[in-house]
């Protein structure tokens, strides 16, 4: 009985998260589309509504083509990997619908945000194009650049909960983190920005320099499976930092508050031009690391007063 629940939960959360992943797509072109004074996609479906279903089908009803001198099995696989890694992280969602049993979800978070560069890597390698290539490398270097500064922000959270579980985030009243910590917020939001290979931080994808960077040479289902893990990271650090900074996932405005968020990856997008390479490897390291290791020491000192004296 207990495994054909586990089943269920799985099945509902992962269709949950595909429809998400479809509407944040037509809720992207439809923002780009009025930033730059056109209408975007109105014609399929009730004013386009059907449309991220339509390129879905589009795409993996094409005819997929292999690079001759490609390494084909890691090739199909690296997309693959990108995609169960996002869908995993998901399971992290503390909801009656989601895997609440994992008791150490935050570690559960930070292993795949470690594994996924790993994917990319594949994909640029196993491609034998130079483009690929150079995207995969970049992305390996700018996770190593951000990620120290990501994990020293969650360490600070941990010590505050006294938990690894997303579960105790969502049923802590963080509503004054936001104010109490702007300059952490500030911080994740743009560290979230650069996990996800968005604007103004998608280096490994930069069509200006590398054609498509990592998936150059990928196309129809593979390429799907790219995109559908990009808009699904989006989602997932949209909610968390809704549910670190702005209240638990309790909260009857959370869906509001996630939703302003994922506006927000989308409005930079078509606000802000790409950033020069070794710029984030400054901000990163000069900048974002000092601040976070002293809101993490601040953040343990005031805990381990709190301990001693009340």
């Amino acid at each position: 009985m207990l495994n054909s629940v586990l089943i269920i939960k799985h099945i509902i959360l992962t269709l949950a998260v595909l429809v998400s992943v479809a509407f944040i797509t037509l809720l992207e072109h439809k923002i780009l589309a009025y930033t730059q004074k056109r209408k975007g996609p109105n014609k399929v479906g009730y004013k386009g509504l059907l449309q991220p279903f339509s390129d879905a089908i589009k795409l993996f009803i094409k005819e997929p083509i292999y690079p001759a001198k490609s390494n084909l099995y890691i090739f199909i696989l690296s997309p693959l990997l990108m995609f169960s890694i996002m869908l995993i992280m998901w399971f992290c969602y503390p909801s009656s619908f989601s895997m609440s049993e994992i008791y150490l979800s935050i570690i559960l978070f930070l292993s795949c945000l470690s594994i996924s560069v790993y994917s990319s890597l594949m994909a640029g390698w196993a491609s034998n194009s130079k483009y690929a290539l150079l995207g995969s490398l970049r992305a390996l270097a700018q996770t190593i650049s951000y990620e120290v500064s990501l994990a020293l922000i969650l360490l600070s959270f941990i010590v505050i909960t006294s938990s690894y579980s997303m579960e105790t985030f969502s049923k802590t009243p963080s509503q004054w983190f936001m104010f109490m910590s702007i300059p952490l917020s500030l911080i994740w939001l743009i560290t979230c920005l650069a996990e996800t290979s968005r604007t103004p931080f998608d280096f490994s994808e930069g069509e200006s320099e590398l054609v498509s960077g990592f998936n150059t040479e990928y196309s129809s289902g593979t390429f799907a499976l790219f995109i559908m893990a990009e808009y699904g990271n989006v989602m997932f650090m949209s909610f968390l930092f809704a549910l670190m900074f702005m209240g638990g996932s309790e909260s009857p405005l959370f869906s509001i508050k996630l939703t302003t968020i994922a506006f927000t990856f989308i409005w930079v997008r078509g606000t802000l031009p790409r950033m020069r390479y070794d710029k984030l490897m400054y901000l990163a390291w000069k900048v974002f690391l000092p601040v976070s290791l002293n809101y993490l020491l601040f953040f343990t000192s005031m805990k381990t007063i709190f301990i001693t004296y009340w």
